[in-house]
């Protein structure tokens, strides 16, 4: 029987924590706005005020769910109850975040569609003053949201420094601090299994890993800009041509978009959740390459992301003769994000 591994697990993006506070400033801002907006309508009897700011609140309880989500992972990132660690719970968030845009874009299609049929009288002044202001907001969040939803993530994956089980250590420098894990396990057909377990610590130029929680965060700032743009410019026509049909219609327009986006931002999230994100398969080519190259085959093999930049794998090789793990692990180090490797070898 083997001891519990003290390795960490941790597949946090590297900007987990300023991520996590810029959400949270994002949501106090958009908060404060959506108070004073729905105070103020309440006060001089403006439902375009009052509407604005309820539609603001949505979005909010959508961040919100970004910003608890950084928070649970960053704080149970050493629980050992998660396997993986906790660097994929930014993707359920995110998940979560784009279910609720899309059925912020079914509404507001039903009511820009409902408008059409059946037209309101519009204060074009009082409405123009509103989105303009709720755009200011948004280009304010926006550019505390510029730059990182899909900025580097490469390194977060901790090792205890004590390691006192009876594995041997194998340590590669290749870019990365590679600490193998040897478990030899005969089988009743002859052959072995040689599992190294492989952490990796990208280095600065780490290929940029993609964090679909802050995405979700960018993507609703991003909505409710769209939805201030197009409805400044259609009640402008409106007011200038009499165009009453602009408003209803830009509406229609902006929902489609912001589902369009919203089914992005699911399929991609829903992909890493499901362990087939788009990046993994650069990842096997990578890995076929690496190990076919030789003496050997690859029998068998997995790859899916476990956090931000952060991908595992498990070879299964056959070869006439198996060399040890740690020769396997040294041709597969120079992978840029391939940060917990487990490898198989049989003869055959």
């Amino acid at each position: 029987m083997h001891p519990t591994p003290t390795h960490e697990h941790l597949f946090l993006g590297q900007d987990h924590q300023r991520n996590e506070r810029r959400v949270w400033f994002v949501i106090a801002l958009t908060a404060a706005m959506m108070a004073v907006e729905i105070i103020a309508g309440n006060l001089y009897g403006s439902m375009a005020l009052v509407a604005d700011g309820w539609h603001m609140s949505t979005h909010a309880g959508a961040m919100l769910i970004t910003a608890l989500a950084y928070g649970y992972a960053r704080r149970q990132a050493r629980n050992p109850r998660f396997t993986f660690g906790t660097g994929k719970l930014g993707d359920l968030a995110g998940f979560a975040s784009a279910v609720v845009l899309a059925l912020i874009a079914l509404f507001i299609g039903w009511e820009s569609v409902v408008r059409l049929a059946n037209p309101v009288d519009i204060d074009f002044d009082q409405a123009i003053a509103v989105a303009a202001a709720g755009l200011a907001v948004n280009l304010v969040s926006a550019w505390l949201l510029r730059g990182s939803h899909g900025a580097h993530h490469g390194h977060g994956h901790a090792h205890a420094r004590a390691q006192a089980h009876s594995h041997d250590h194998g340590h590669a420098h290749d870019d990365k601090h590679v600490h193998a894990h040897d478990d030899n396990h005969a089988h009743a057909d002859g052959h072995t299994h040689d599992e190294p377990h492989a952490h990796g610590h990208a280095d600065a130029h780490a290929k940029s890993g993609h964090d679909n929680n802050f995405r979700a965060a960018y993507v609703h700032v991003l909505a409710d800009a769209l939805t201030s743009v197009l409805a400044i410019g259609a009640l402008l026509a409106g007011r200038s041509y009499g165009w009453q049909w602009a408003d209803p219609a830009m509406g229609v327009v902006g929902a489609v978009v912001i589902a369009r986006w919203s089914w992005s931002l699911i399929r991609d999230a829903g992909n890493v959740l499901l362990d087939a994100p788009a990046e993994g398969g650069e990842i096997r080519r990578q890995i076929g390459q690496a190990l076919q190259a030789g003496d050997c085959q690859i029998a068998d093999l997995h790859v899916w992301q476990v956090g931000p930049g952060h991908f595992a794998a498990i070879v299964s090789l056959a070869a006439r003769q198996p060399r040890d793990s740690a020769y396997y692990k040294a041709r597969l180090a120079h992978i840029t994000g391939l940060s917990h490797l487990t490898v198989e070898t049989q003869a055959v």
